[in-house]
């Protein structure tokens, strides 16, 4: 039997790519057949009731609005009786087999009903059929000459329709009621599945159409529709539309390469969250997770990520089980937790917005991640590339994480680690620097900056690492403290310099030729300082008595 969820025209079927012109060439064209009695064996009866009152569609925006009025209007006023009526089949196309009573996304109006010849018992029933009274009235009927092979074999809906237990007939008929706004959309879609094109372009017909080809499944026609969308200029409007689209769980994928060229657009055009953080708050719950979902994502760290998450979730869903429902379920899971400082993570955990067990488990997993080796950190990454929360992969951050060891005994004391990548080092030339992220002693604030620089007595550049103190105001704070960094070819951390300082707010110190090399030799393919392309760096911090 025929697979019901297959287009048997779908370019998937060829042996080539479907989106290559060849597999493309070898579609079958019925367009001579179509609307033609010579090539027809059934009449297709299209009855088109009135729009809601308004309805306009210019823009997307307009798009957009009246098909979110249509649903609600639709759900509130269509109501048909299917059981009185034993001398018409009567199926609407999210009723034709229990196995689709998931299908959710039917948002129109669209009734099919068969009609046949009535024996004697069930005319002495037809009193019984009735419409509901308020239902919209059909202001046009148009009748069209269709081939039920075709149609059956380009979409599952047509093919149950036609296979549903219909006795032979010469003068069978289908009737289709449909909004006068969708009437454009079937017309194109049903010669689309004569001819394999259509003749409109604009974004809002197209999406029409693709609506259409969603309902009446006809995978083949959806993804034309979206390859010939993602071919128009794409912006935050539309973008924004084309993810929050109702297609079906079993459409899904034709549809997929639009909704990723949208995701794409909106990760690249607010990577820059700080920069375009008011116009993200306005942002939907679609919008949002595609940004946040970004490796590319250009933030200061996994904190302030966190920070926005909660600012942008209390400002769009004020009810506690709500917000907590939507963190636990979507935007917690764009929250790279491994990344964030451990003094944030603390908070995390008191946290009353997050689902404490959900919450719990993602603080102790990324706990786990933070103390393990280095080649077991890049391991776990690797594994979860393809994960879609991605928690194991590190973004560009502009305040690069630090992994830190603590100590209260003897004396108070903190070990700090910092891994760079080689690249990363590379782009830092000529005068380039990267912070860390801010950790922790007595109390008080400390990061870590690596520059490079020009060496005052050779000038030539160089490799520096610097110890730098958040400004709080007057305090003064007396510290031992130590560089050191992995060395091949033992690989066993060496120490490059040490010394003590008394800090003020603000004030940084370190050494501007860490390695007493020039740059060049620094960051050369064999230099000692990178192992498995990355620069481990150590200070440790100890408050001086």
């Amino acid at each position: 039997m025929m697979d019901q969820n297959l287009d048997l025209f779908d370019p998937r079927m060829a042996v080539m790519d479907p989106e290559s012109s060849p597999s493309r060439a070898r579609d079958p064209d019925f367009g001579f057949a179509f609307n033609d009695s010579n090539f027809s064996d059934r009449l297709l009866r299209i009855e088109i009731m009135a729009d809601p009152e308004g309805f306009h569609c210019q823009s997307l925006a307009d798009w957009a609005r009246n098909r979110k009025r249509r649903r609600d209007d639709i759900n509130k006023d269509m109501t048909l009786d299917i059981t009185a009526c034993p001398e018409e089949q009567i199926i609407s196309c999210n009723q034709i087999d229990t196995e689709d009573a998931e299908n959710e996304n039917q948002d129109e109006s669209v009734v099919a009903m068969i009609e046949e010849p009535h024996s004697g018992d069930e005319a002495a029933n037809t009193d019984d059929c009735s419409w509901n009274f308020d239902s919209p009235r059909v202001v046009k009927v148009k009748t069209l000459h269709i081939s039920s092979p075709i149609l059956a074999a380009r979409s599952p809906f047509f093919y149950k329709l036609f296979s549903n237990g219909m006795r032979e007939s010469e003068q069978r008929q289908v009737t289709l009621r449909i909004n006068a706004s969708e009437e454009a959309a079937l017309m194109e879609l049903l010669n689309f599945m004569y001819s394999n094109t259509l003749t409109t372009d604009t974004a809002p017909a197209l999406l029409d159409v693709l609506m259409a080809a969603d309902k009446f499944e006809v995978a083949s026609c959806m993804r034309y529709c979206s390859r010939q969308l993602r071919n128009l200029p794409m912006n935050p409007e539309s973008a924004l539309l084309y993810l929050e689209l109702p297609s079906s769980v079993l459409m899904a994928e034709a549809v997929q390469p639009l909704t990723d060229a949208a995701e794409q657009f909106l990760a690249a055009r607010y990577k820059d969250i700080t920069k375009f953080q008011d116009e993200v708050m306005k942002l939907p719950l679609a919008g949002v997770e595609a940004i946040l979902s970004s490796d590319d994502l250009q933030v200061a760290s996994e904190d302030a990520v966190y920070d926005f998450v909660l600012k942008w979730t209390r400002a769009h869903y004020p009810q506690f089980e709500e917000r907590r429902e939507i963190l636990g379920s979507r935007l917690g899971r764009c929250i790279r937790f491994p990344f964030m400082s451990c003094r944030k993570l603390r908070k995390v955990l008191a946290c009353n917005d997050f689902d404490q067990e959900f919450v719990s488990k993602l603080v102790l997993e990324a706990l786990f991640y933070k103390a393990e080796a280095p080649h077991r950190q890049r391991s776990q990454a690797a594994e979860e590339s393809s994960s879609p929360s991605r928690r194991f992969v590190e973004r560009a951050y502009k305040y690069r994480p630090v992994k830190v060891v603590d100590f209260e005994f003897p004396r108070q004391q903190c070990v700090v680690y910092l891994d760079l990548k080689q690249e990363e080092c590379a782009n830092l030339f000529p005068s380039g620097r990267v912070y860390s992220q801010a950790f922790h002693l007595g109390g008080q604030g400390f990061f870590l900056s690596a520059h490079c620089n020009m060496d005052q007595q050779s000038s030539f550049h160089c490799f520096g690492l610097f110890l730098g103190m958040q400004e709080k105001g007057s305090v003064t704070f007396a510290v031992d403290y130590e560089f050191a960094a992995r060395t091949k070819p033992v690989e066993e951390y060496v120490s490059k310099y040490k010394g003590n300082y008394t800090f003020t707010g603000g004030k940084a110190v370190g050494y501007r030729n860490l390695f007493a090399i020039p740059w060049p030799s620094f960051i050369a393919e064999d230099s000692p300082y990178f192992i498995n392309g990355m620069l481990h760096l150590r200070a440790e911090l100890t408050i001086r008595n």
